[in-house]
């Protein structure tokens, strides 16, 4: 027994080694991550200019964005760039910050790991610290009144006023505004839900100016009526038929043979389809629509009957555009024509309009009252402005969104993490235990976030750092912060800079929880075959394995 236990002690210390050598990659990994997006905060902050797979470009200082567009092989660096993916489709915000802070926690992690700190020790310091900044939070999160149009209009331009739009000033954030109002619906007790991707469609069309952008009330889609010379393209106060099914003959599943022993049956069979569409008509006929919109597929005799009578039509819809269409007008979407009631008719638009764009035609459904839908029509220059007008109007609606949500306001400019910080620090005294450091270091991090945005300012950094932390020591005044556009020290309730509740706690939670993920991984095994070369020669002759390779255990080949 003697002579083994020297082995095994051996075996020991090479796996400790070996997972502080990944501890070690997985941290420089994440770092690099973050570092990419590091400038890309706040408002001073620089855009990236990127080339997407399509050879395409793309120019934004949108997180996710830049994120998504990057090829990176380590799972490490790959699992940061899921995170700001999750914070984009949770809160819609905050997507840079989760990195950066992220990627702080794991780099003041990295002393710990260093010194054989366990990393479960690491992990529970940073959950409790987790907690109590969750803890701070709602202490210093002030209620807002979501009816107030002024307050809800300076904190959605407050959260864009680090984005490319953020000159614009107030037009992005009447827009998300108008939109998430429009398409709310009411959950009871003051609580609004909105369903951003189902009922506000973005249309984006080149040409005339950003100021043109407008959020209508109604919907508009990229089709024209069927027969335009025969049909009207404008109708005002519409009644409105939606249909999911075909105004056109049934065609057989399979191949179907008929056979006809007389000329006259195969008049008889051209008869019955002919009856067949017109009994359908018929019935769309009888509730007196002025426009009849189907997913499907529409005949020519479906339409010559249609048009006969004075209706328009459009065929080949988008089931997400009939859907928006149904939700402002208040129509019911048909499955048969036998089936329909005066109920499923949508009389709650004030206008059908088509109109030509460039050179493509738009139809308009707008004037509707009390609309649970619908679109954002955005002018611009090119097309990437558009892109990344586009990418900030989501951000600033998820913002509005989540306010609708969660009526509640925190201070912005790094004030928030500072106030954090400072309480962190102070109740740190109380930490009993091995736990006290990691959870002192995790206090420190939070100030990742003023320090960068300090730093994408251009200004000293040390002196303006120590200024905010001594007025935040003593807890005077938890809202004083950085303007990231001047670099001053002010107080964020004058300057009006917030932060949305839900988005600053949604970052806290995904930044630690990741960070605890990743130094809870002690190896990585790859599971890919490595492909051989093509004629790669005869095999390799068998190795002999030496000490150094204890680690990589390598398989001699049969």
């Amino acid at each position: 027994m003697a002579l083994h236990a020297p082995v095994l002690v051996l075996k020991d210390s090479l796996k400790r080694e070996s997972g502080a050598k990944v501890h070690h990659a997985n941290i420089q990994a994440a770092k690099a991550v973050a570092d990419i997006i590091r400038t890309t905060l706040g408002p001073r902050s620089m855009l990236k200019m990127l080339l997407d797979a399509s050879g395409g470009i793309v120019v934004t200082n949108d997180g996710n964005a830049i994120l998504r567009e990057i090829d990176i092989a380590h799972p490490a660096a790959k699992s940061m760039i899921e995170l700001s993916r999750t914070q984009d489709e949770e809160v819609g915000d905050g997507t840079t910050s989760v990195i950066v802070l992220a990627g702080e926690m794991l780099h003041v992690a990295e002393t710990f790991i260093e010194k054989n700190y366990h990393p479960t020790v690491i992990c529970r310091a940073y959950t409790r610290a987790l907690e109590d900044a969750l803890a701070v939070l709602d202490k210093i999160a002030m209620p807002v009144d979501v009816n107030d149009r002024v307050a809800m209009l300076g904190l959605v331009k407050s959260s864009i006023g680090t984005k490319f739009t953020g000159q614009f000033g107030d037009l992005i954030a009447d827009l998300a505004i108008d939109a998430t109002t429009t398409a709310g619906v009411d959950l009871g007790q003051g609580m609004r839900e909105v369903d951003i991707k189902k009922y506000i469609k973005v249309e984006k069309i080149p040409g005339g100016q950003l100021e043109d952008s407008k959020v209508l009330k109604g919907v508009m889609f990229n089709k024209d009526v069927v027969a335009p010379g025969k049909m009207r393209r404008k109708i005002v106060n519409p009644r409105i038929i939606l249909l999911d099914c075909p105004v056109e003959y049934k065609k057989g599943e399979n191949q179907t043979n008929a056979e006809l022993m007389k000329e006259e049956d195969w008049q008889l069979l051209l008869e019955l389809e002919e009856e067949y569409i017109k009994n359908l008509c018929a019935q769309i006929l009888k509730f007196k629509p002025d426009l009849v919109v189907t997913e499907k597929g529409l005949s020519d005799l479906a339409i010559h009957y249609l048009s006969k009578a004075g209706v328009s039509a459009i065929r080949r819809l988008r089931k997400t555009d009939n859907n928006r269409i149904a939700k402002a007008c208040g129509a019911v979407i048909v499955n048969r024509p036998e089936e329909l009631q005066e109920s499923d008719v949508g009389t709650r638009a004030g206008l059908f309009e088509v109109k030509k764009i460039g050179d493509e035609f738009f139809s308009f459904i707008i004037d509707c009252q009390d609309p649970k839908a619908c679109t954002v029509l955005l002018r611009g220059a090119s097309k990437d402005v558009l892109n990344e007008v586009e990418r900030n109007l989501q951000d600033a609606m998820s913002v509005a969104r989540n306010i609708l949500k969660n009526p509640k306001l925190l201070p912005g400019g790094g004030a928030s993490e500072l106030t954090v910080s400072a309480t962190l620090k102070q109740k740190s005294s109380s930490v009993e235990g091995v736990e006290k450091w990691p959870y002192e270091a995790a206090a420190l991090a939070f100030e990742a976030i003023p320090r960068t945005l300090l730093q994408n300012c251009g200004l000293n950094v040390i002196r303006t750092m120590t200024q905010l932390q001594g007025k935040h020591a003593n807890g005077e005044n938890p809202w004083v912060g950085i303007d990231g556009r001047t670099g001053d020290i002010v107080d964020m309730k004058e300057r009006k800079i917030w932060d949305s509740y839900s988005v600053k706690a949604q970052t806290f939670k995904t930044a630690i929880e990741s960070a605890c993920m990743l130094l809870r991984i002690d190896d990585i095994v790859s599971g890919i075959k490595k492909k051989q070369a093509p004629g790669g020669g005869a095999p390799k002759q068998p190795q002999i394995e030496t000490e150094g390779d204890a680690d990589t255990e390598q398989m001699i080949p049969e």
